[in-house]
């Protein structure tokens, strides 16, 4: 195995291309290549229960070395990209009288115990139809049944306060995790935060100090503004399989940090309506008693205010041995937003990233290692300048509401809104 301090930065949320509105290029050859722009050293597979995308994991992935529970790319001998076996399920059910709808990331061991935990899941759900597949059965007997197979799957909530489909959403979701897995609680050690949260929202709940905080991109894209957006941050002896969930588990100081977006540049960080171009936060949300002032409908209500709800503690608390975080946007969307592009994939934007890259290896080696004169060599003044107020915290976000996203700040003045996306062959 690789001995010695390694650094490791790992995305263990993704989606492959059987997954619904995700791209065809989501296949191992791909993730791999956009992995090494991104920076990326560990991939999550994504997907491993559906049939289809198993058999290519099983054909176009080789064990390295054996017995670690990772996987080098069979196709790519010279890739540094390492996968380990992944995927995220949906239970749906009916719980003090209200459908709960929870995804759950799974981390397994390898592919044979894969296999086994597929066949189980078979039993509450087709596991054909999509690659996040829709369990009809409660978590807490899911989770018992993927334990009887192995004890060292890893069951980690998936975006814990996303509105819908997470463990604390506003609309689908519980109020304590004891209340969504009860017996089997025991056997959750780590919650995701997703694109709604960040390390210190979830600080202020003193019951969630137990568990580890992970940060994934849960990506549907191959691009590299999707792969890694956000990742975790290992310093680890060796790279395997146990080394990685222990790393997670105990927070002894081989897990560093995680790489997260601002929260507030999500769709639904502040409570607000839409139509009506209302937004507030939630003591203003509160006073108003969720109610919109322009049109009197009920107001969406905002992931912090979700936050504010269940909160025992104030804002700006950390717990003891936290483990630490950064708040980064990917460099794609930095360049756009000095340039004034419109668009992340245009011609303008993707010359200048290349440039960077080449220049630097990868694009997290730009975004955290590369020192600010360096930078502008390459990419000009105003550019490194970006990098750098992005890597220090210097940047402000207007907080996205009912379905529209944040606006991001450098220079205080907004990113400007994206066009449809277009392909990215041109410059690959």
């Amino acid at each position: 195995m690789l001995v010695g301090l390694v650094r490791v930065i790992a995305d263990l949320h993704i989606h492959s291309k059987y997954s619904r509105a995700t791209s065809m290029r989501m296949e191992i050859g791909e993730i791999t290549r956009f992995s090494e722009i991104k920076g990326l050293n560990l991939v999550g597979t994504g997907d491993f229960t559906h049939p289809a995308w198993f058999e290519e994991l099983r054909r176009d992935l080789v064990e390295a070395p054996e017995g670690s529970g990772i996987y080098a790319p069979a196709r790519m001998p010279t890739s540094r990209v390492r996968f380990m076996v992944t995927g995220e399920i949906s239970t749906v059910f009916e719980w003090e009288g209200k459908t709960r709808k929870i995804h759950h990331l799974l981390l397994i061991p390898d592919l044979e115990v894969a296999d086994q935990v597929r066949e189980v899941l078979s039993r509450f759900g087709d596991l054909s139809v999509d690659g996040r597949p829709t369990l009809n059965a409660p978590a807490p007997e899911v989770v018992e049944a993927i334990m009887e197979v192995s004890s060292d799957v890893a069951v980690i909530p998936a975006h814990v306060w996303t509105p819908w489909f997470s463990l604390f959403g506003a609309f689908s979701g519980f109020d304590r995790v004891e209340d969504c897995y009860q017996d089997m609680t025991k056997h959750i050690f780590a919650l995701e935060t997703g694109l709604s949260s960040d390390p210190p929202m979830n600080w202020r709940l003193s019951s969630l100090d137990r568990y580890a905080l992970v940060s994934n991109s849960d990506s549907h894209s191959p691009w590299p503004w999707r792969i890694g957006r956000e990742a975790n941050v290992f310093e680890l002896r060796e790279v395997s399989y146990r080394e990685v969930v222990e790393a997670i588990r105990l927070r002894d100081g081989r897990f560093r940090m995680t790489i997260e977006v601002n929260p507030a540049y999500g769709k639904y960080h502040w409570t607000g309506h839409r139509k009506c171009g209302v937004s507030m936060p939630p003591s203003e949300a509160i006073k108003l008693g969720n109610v919109c002032p322009v049109c009197r409908r009920r107001l969406t209500k905002g992931v912090e205010q979700r936050v504010e709800e269940l909160a025992d503690r104030p804002m700006g608390f950390r717990p003891e041995g936290a483990v630490d975080y950064v708040h980064l946007l990917p460099l794609s969307e930095i360049i756009s937003a000095v340039t004034g592009s419109r668009s992340l994939a245009s011609g303008r934007v993707w010359e200048t990233y290349m440039k960077l890259i080449k220049e630097f290896g990868d694009e997290f080696t730009v975004l955290l290692d590369a020192p600010k004169d360096d930078i502008a060599r390459v990419a000009g003044e105003r550019i490194a300048e970006a990098v750098i107020r992005v890597r220090e915290g210097r940047v402000k976000v207007v907080p996205g509401y009912d379905g529209v996203y944040g606006q991001i700040l450098i220079f205080e003045e907004p990113v400007p809104e994206r066009e449809g996306q277009t392909t990215l062959s041109d410059f690959f």
